[in-house]
């Protein structure tokens, strides 16, 4: 959960502090900088809402984005309600807006959940959609897709966590979508499609400049 103020920590101490120190380590001098711009409890319209400043002033050549499983659990805190066509029109908007003033790379994240608690198991009726629209938005523009839920849940059961874990539609992968076996070394080496012109869009393995906004997000340039 990094924030500007966070001053000792400024890249938080989940996937972005990771991918940072993994990237670093295999490629001490690659000049790139990551930026950690998440709010923990945010979502999807607070993200838009500091869009710019977290995002688009930075002018990222890869920014991923993880955001939706705190509208999902305000529901059922609070009694706040994020219908899935206002997260959708957020998430495409801000989507839209850095595609077109940076051409940045995009890595969707899967909004997941794996319940701890036996209320919890009833927030996937609203989470499952939210997974469906980044799917679809990672179709639309052309962005890799970090598969999380399946895999968290997965492994979970694996490790003996909570095996009422189904696999329903909402961990399945539609046809020809890219993801990773685990979010792993590829995803920490930042794998993933870039287009490099309009006949062949072949991958590289790190872009120079990386960031990350929303309540988890990263970025990073060079």
């Amino acid at each position: 959960m990094g924030r500007l103020a966070e001053r000792d920590c400024p890249l938080g101490n989940g996937y972005v502090r990771m991918a940072a120190e993994s990237v670093r380590s295999a490629r001490p001098d690659s000049g790139i900088t990551f930026l950690n711009r998440g709010v923990a409890g945010d979502g999807v319209a607070d993200m838009r809402a500091r869009w710019r400043g977290d995002a688009l002033d930075l002018r990222p050549d890869v920014v991923s984005v993880l955001i939706g499983v705190n509208d999902t659990w305000r529901r059922y805190d609070s009694g706040t309600v994020t219908s899935v066509r206002a997260y959708e029109d957020d998430y495409r908007a801000v989507l839209t807006q850095i595609r077109d003033a940076t051409g940045a790379q995009l890595i969707l994240v899967e909004p997941f959940l794996v319940p701890v608690r036996d209320e919890q198991w009833a927030w996937r009726e609203d989470l499952d959609p939210r997974i469906q629209t980044v799917r679809r938005l990672a179709e639309e523009f052309d962005a890799a897709l970090l598969a999380a839920d399946g895999l968290l849940n997965q492994a979970a059961r694996a490790a003996g966590g909570p095996s009422r874990s189904p696999v329903t539609e909402s961990t399945r992968l539609p046809s020809g979508t890219t993801s990773w076996r685990r979010p792993g070394p590829r995803w920490w080496g930042c794998e993933a499609r870039v287009p490099a012109g309009p006949e062949s869009p072949p991958r590289r393995s790190c872009p120079p400049r990386w960031a990350v906004t929303s309540p988890m997000s990263c970025s990073a340039r060079r």
